[in-house]
């Protein structure tokens, strides 16, 4: 009798903690998070324990996600300052005493883990950008987006020493979509785009020329270099640097319309696909389930991107605001740039895509942002009431 008397008082006791909750917003991660935990149990199933562990880790992104979501956006800011110094200190560490693996040098061992610090940079930079903006509300200057692009420029110049290309863009574009709403003068934007768009132009054109050995690009590295050039034409080396492409674009291809089935995978199973559990995944999603399962899974992250920039138009301050679009957008470039790059759309950056992908350090940031994202819905609601 006791126990039914308590149960009552239990469940007031965690009211106030669910409170405010944004609805549509939890329901477009439940239904990302219940199609990534089908698609890696089919493409992870023999790969060890990579289900359990991917479970453990959006277990984990939950328990962040919910302890960020009582943070109120007032206690966020304050927070700015302090995690982006972290970051980026975290960052020269990587550089003077980072682990290197498969040639590259991003990782950090802190004796308890071994962690990522640039996947932290990816919610630290529009936190910290958001603050600034915030601070100069009312009496922005040209000066003002000056000393933001350099508080940019630091994480991803850091980043991409490491080299880790794929990360600094992602940082990099979450900085530029605080600016943008911020906003960033369209003057200097459309150089930057037509730049970007001759760059692309003259790549599609010139680009057997410029691919030639001994043609040096000052600006990427030459193992960059080559991802561009093995996204123009991947049969020059199909079985070496055009290899990845060209077998996620035959299992997207031989998915067809709805799919092999689950777990009927054969690109997939036999091992044809590089990296099936983590940033080819999409891969596998295309050969089981289809232009229809590919279909459903853009579905779901544009039905989560638009709750997200609804939140952002409804954010009662600016820091909120800038915040809420920055990471909107941040999870619309992730899944854009996956997708991309395993159809044969974009070149290999190594980007996870957000929710399928497996991924510790990723997962947790992912957390890191949709709570963030919640404190801010939370905070509207209840200043609605």
């Amino acid at each position: 009798m006791s126990a039914v008397i308590e149960q009552p008082s239990l469940l007031r006791r965690l009211q106030p903690f669910f409170s405010g909750f944004d609805g549509l917003l939890m329901l477009a991660v439940l239904l990302l998070a219940a199609m990534g935990l089908l698609v890696m149990y089919s493409a992870g199933y023999d790969h060890g324990t990579r289900f359990v562990d991917h479970g453990r880790n959006m277990l984990l992104a939950a328990g962040v996600m919910f302890v960020v979501a009582q943070i109120p956006p007032q206690q966020l800011m304050r927070l700015a300052l302090p995690i982006y110094a972290a970051g980026v200190i975290f960052l020269i560490g990587v550089e003077l005493f980072g682990i290197t693996r498969k040639g590259a040098t991003r990782w950090l061992d802190l004796g308890v883990i071994v962690a990522q610090p640039s996947e932290v940079m990816k919610i630290a930079m529009p936190l910290m950008l958001a603050w600034w903006f915030q601070r100069r509300e009312g009496q922005l200057r040209g000066l003002d987006f000056l000393v933001a692009g350099l508080l940019l420029a630091l994480p991803v110049g850091l980043i991409m020493k490491q080299p880790d290309l794929g990360t600094a863009l992602l940082v990099l574009a979450g900085g530029l979509y605080v600016m943008f709403f911020a906003g960033l003068s369209w003057k200097l934007i459309l150089p930057v785009v037509t730049a970007g768009a001759a760059g692309v132009i003259t790549l599609v054109f010139y680009g057997d020329s410029l691919c030639q050995p001994g043609v040096d690009w000052v600006v990427l590295h030459d193992y960059q270099k080559q991802r561009v050039c093995t996204l123009l034409d991947p049969t020059r080396d199909p079985l070496g640097k055009g290899f990845h492409i060209l077998q996620g674009m035959i299992a997207i291809g031989s998915g067809g319309l709805g799919g092999k089935g689950f777990m009927n995978g054969t690109q997939t199973h036999l091992e044809f696909i590089p990296e099936r559990t983590t940033d080819f995944i999409f891969a596998a999603v295309g050969e089981e389930f289809g232009f229809v399962g590919g279909l459903l899974l853009l579905a779901c992250f544009s039905f989560l991107i638009l709750r997200g920039l609804v939140i952002a138009s409804e954010a009662p301050m600016l820091f909120s605001r800038l915040l809420a679009g920055a990471i909107t957008l941040g999870f619309f470039t992730y899944a854009m740039v996956n997708m991309g790059m395993v159809s044969g759309i974009l070149p290999v950056v190594g980007i996870p895509l957000p929710f399928i992908s497996y991924g510790g350090t990723a997962m947790v940031s992912l957390g890191l942002g949709l709570g963030m994202l919640m404190s801010i819905a939370r905070s509207r609601g209840l200043m609605q009431r």
